[in-house]
């Protein structure tokens, strides 16, 4: 089995020791994947720094034409990256045709937006002292960027991260998650076709001491941080740096009086579990009023029930391992820890070695880490309310606030969904997993800082720069 180079500034390269990645479901071997040394990190910081005015001045046609290729080229790849993802995250073969398919999207997103990106003129006579002006507002990169990319969508967070860096011109070094970093070199590899300048993207598997330091090295002045509470950690360390954090929740869907009741048990099921619930707008909490506790219970755990378990690498799966066995005994301390406190197990609980079976508990203590904390796991926790009033108030007493997701029929109830819960999405007639990839993304409160999604995504990497110009009659 050979060992997958990184891409320092644009070029293949080799370091003096490697990672093993593992298949989560065989435990076997899925890849070996070289480490850059300490000077081959501090080349690509060198390279970015180098690259930062010759990208930044690139023209929108060459930013979008690398961004056109890198789509195509991901969508004629598409099975080769699916199964790549599978093999390295253990992400059932499905969903990770779906994310290859979501990369196509995005980098065709930023193609796009790469071409429309023009500014806004104000004119400046509407007081008197401006007279015979104009402002012309462009908006223009911060400076190279360090991306630091989760294990869990191993193509579509990394391709949210470099995708608006080229668009906006700003060189990116990203750091892929160490389990599951081939994914990454394989869009490495795609991006060395293009004709973007050397240094404009550096992947660099690097060891966390390594990535530590550029977390506080000023010439990057971005970082862009998708994952856990660590996210807190670069925030204090590098106060001077924009930071734009996604840390996750412990998302709720919300089954009021009205909802569909069979759709909701569907997407609540499926979304709940589909990625082992490995997704941090993942299901974790659903909150459902009395009037219709009971019909939609039933029908949630028939379809939970239902869900097609085992290998990932089997069309039929829907539900495969997490990303290992300590992640697995994790989640199931923590369904017996609520079960213990009063919690009800309704369905699931068992684990065999890294997975875990779908898991339906109700009634878990308001204080337990199932409520509290993010699982990252394939557990639903059922709450059940009097009504709407006390079902967004659920949704609140949370530390985090991600996306949330409201089933309901009813528009005025939606617009109140929309003003009064405390996320960064709100999602109407459909769980808070759903997102779509050119949409502002990101959190509130211990969810993070800052917006991903394409066109979100430049805004954060960039900042604005007037020029203004005398003696224009208008």
């Amino acid at each position: 089995m050979s060992t997958h180079p990184f891409w320092l500034a644009g070029t293949a390269a080799t370091g003096d020791s490697e990672i093993t990645v593992v298949n989560p479901y065989t435990g076997g071997v899925a890849g070996r994947v070289s480490v850059p040394t300490a000077d081959q990190v501090e080349q690509a910081v060198a390279a970015a720094r180098s690259a930062a005015a010759g990208s930044a001045a690139l023209p929108a046609h060459a930013r979008a034409a690398a961004l056109d290729h890198i789509s195509r080229r991901i969508g004629e790849r598409a099975e080769e990256i699916a199964l790549t993802i599978t093999a390295e995250s253990g992400k059932p073969v499905k969903w990770s045709r779906v994310e290859a398919a979501r990369a196509v999207s995005v980098f065709r997103w930023a193609a796009e937006e790469a071409r429309r990106d023009s500014g806004e003129l104000q004119r400046l006579d509407t007081d008197p002292g401006g007279t015979g002006r104009m402002a012309l507002v462009r908006r223009v990169p911060r400076g190279p960027v360090l991306g630091i990319s989760p294990f869990n969508f191993p193509l579509n967070l990394v391709a949210h991260k470099i995708a608006p860096a080229i668009a906006v011109g700003a060189p990116i070094i990203l750091k892929p998650a160490p389990a599951t970093p081939m994914t990454a070199l394989l869009l490495g590899e795609i991006i060395a076709e293009t004709d973007l300048p050397a240094g404009a993207v550096s992947v660099l598997p690097m060891p966390d001491d390594l990535a530590g330091r550029l977390i506080e090295d000023d010439r990057l002045p971005v970082v862009s941080f998708t994952g856990g509470a660590f996210g807190w950690e670069i925030q204090k360390r590098a106060p001077h740096k924009h930071v734009t954090l996604e840390l996750g929740g412990n998302a709720a869907a919300v089954v009021l009086d009205d909802a569909d009741l069979e759709w909701a048990a569907e997407r609540v099921a499926l979304f709940g579990n589909n990625q082992a619930g490995q997704v941090c707008i993942g299901v974790q909490r659903v909150v459902v009023t009395d009037a219709v506790y009971d019909a939609f219970v039933s029908r949630l755990v028939e379809r939970v029930e239902a869900l097609g378990t085992g290998d990932p690498a089997d069309e039929k799966t829907d539900v495969g391992p997490l990303v290992n066995e300590a992640a697995a005994v994790r989640v199931q301390e923590w369904v017996r820890e609520a079960a213990a406190g009063g919690a009800e197990l309704l369905t699931g609980g068992v684990r065999d070695g890294v997975t875990m079976a779908p898991t339906v508990v109700a009634g878990a203590p308001a204080d337990s880490r199932l409520m509290r904390e993010e699982v990252f796991g394939p557990v639903l926790v059922l709450q059940r309310v009097a009504d709407t009033d006390a079902a967004f108030a659920a949704v609140n007493d949370s530390d985090f606030g991600l996306q949330a997701g409201v089933f309901t029929r009813d528009l005025p109830t939606a617009f109140r969904a929309h003003r009064e819960l405390e996320v960064g999405g709100v999602i109407i007639g459909d769980v808070p997993t759903f997102r779509a990839d050119q949409m502002p993304y990101g959190g509130v409160k211990g969810s993070g800082v800052g917006r991903e999604g394409v066109r979100a995504a430049m805004t954060d990497l960039t900042c604005e720069r007037v020029l203004v110009l005398t003696g224009i009659s208008l």
